[in-house]
């Protein structure tokens, strides 16, 4: 299975500024694809394909064949999922069109060396007939296994994302019980299997890191306000927004790595094969305009990471053989599984008229399961059976 891993280096002074160069010559090879693509539209009133974009960028730059490559290929993939939010109907979505500084290089295939002393000699390809001289750098901890690819990266100092092939099959699929996922900004997943078993994870902690970085964010921003753009006070500033930044991302990473581990060791506990979470995509565009909530709700709603959550879910799950859905949840939360009336509720418990009553989020994933299994919402005789869970 491909997986990742951040590993920090050691180079020379002069491989260092070799390694910066590498991303500002990245930074050139999107620029050049920004233009190429623009003028062949210009021209031709169609998108350029891949083999041509290749080939208008094949040895311009000083930068390995792969690499360059590698920058056209994310291109291309930010264009056509581009096309695609624009084909459903997203109307904040746009096309890849700003010229960049830098950007990430990276080394794939026969793009570098591994020494067994953790050396690296990351290629830098053949220049005007003659190869050019490796960068070498020193690493400890690379991950064991084979490594794909090396990604150069910078987050307040310059790291490798290395993905490697760690040798582990995923567990094959077996068709046991299926659970449903109600993923929320409160508690982070709500879950209820069909044997009634549920769990809650609060997500109180990763409101309190976004809360703590906007507070932050916002006295620096009212500091910097009163200085002259570029002057000497204002870049240091700005120097501390990227280091909340920095610090406030890798706190909700670590947060929400924890989050659905706790998460996935619950679906195996209780033998789940199927896990139907509910679609949230969309939900945050517009927000005040439609329902008109207040700022700071819109700002909760902004900083909700629903994406990542189930971007880690995903490989997670499929490490364990259980198989991920996505479920459209529109009004899961509001209907009544008895009667089939939508009722807003302001409180964290659902009532309705009829009698039924459920904590809101576990009935939401129970309308979310029993729409995945059924088509429809339809009331389950079974209990739930609520388990609390929160992260350190």
């Amino acid at each position: 299975m491909i997986r990742a891993q951040i590993v920090h280096f050691q180079a020379s002074n002069r491989n260092m500024d070799r390694l910066f160069a590498c991303n500002r010559e990245s930074a050139r090879v999107w620029n050049e694809c920004l233009q190429l693509s623009k003028d062949h539209y210009t021209i031709h009133g169609k998108w350029i394909t891949r083999s041509e974009i290749q080939k208008q960028t094949k040895g311009r730059f000083h930068l390995h064949s792969q690499s360059i490559q590698s920058v056209c290929h994310k291109y291309l993939f930010a264009r056509d999922s581009a096309y695609q939010a624009v084909q459903q109907g997203v109307k904040t979505a746009r096309y890849p069109y700003k010229n960049k500084k830098h950007y990430n290089t990276k080394w794939a295939k026969d793009g570098f060396k591994v020494a067994r002393n953790g050396t690296l000699s990351l290629s830098m390809g053949n220049h005007h007939g003659k190869r050019e001289e490796p960068i070498v750098i020193h690493t400890t901890g690379l991950p064991d296994g084979q490594i794909k690819e090396i990604e150069l990266c910078y987050d307040n100092e310059l790291y490798l994302a290395v993905s490697y092939e760690d040798g582990v099959e995923s567990k094959p699929y077996e068709k046991k019980q299926a659970a449903g996922v109600d993923p929320g900004e409160i508690h982070t997943l709500a879950a209820f299997c069909e044997d009634g078993e549920s769990l809650m994870i609060t997500g109180r902690k990763v409101r309190s890191i976004h809360r703590l970085r906007n507070k932050k964010l916002a006295d620096i921003q009212r500091l910097q306000s009163k200085c002259k753009k570029g002057s000497r006070q204002w870049r240091k500033y700005q120097k501390a927004k990227r280091y909340i930044l920095s610090k406030s991302e890798k706190q909700l990473r670590d947060a929400l790595h924890k989050t659905t581990k706790l998460f996935v060791d619950w679906c195996v506990q209780q033998s789940v094969s199927d896990v139907h979470m509910g679609n949230v995509e969309g939900v945050q565009r517009n927000t005040r305009k439609k329902n008109r909530v207040n700022r700071k709700q819109a700002q909760r709603l902004s900083n909700w990471s629903f994406g990542k959550v189930k971007q880690y879910l995903a490989y997670k799950l499929e490490r364990q053989g259980i198989q991920l859905q996505s479920i459209d949840e529109s009004y899961t939360s509001q209907t009544c599984p008895v009667c089939t009336k939508r009722n807003k509720v302001s409180s964290r418990n659902y009532r309705c008229a009829c009698g039924y009553t459920e904590h809101r989020d576990i009935h939401g994933a129970r309308n979310i399961l029993s729409k995945a299994l059924y088509d429809k919402m339809v009331h389950s005789d079974v209990d739930s059976q609520v388990k609390y869970l929160r992260i350190a």
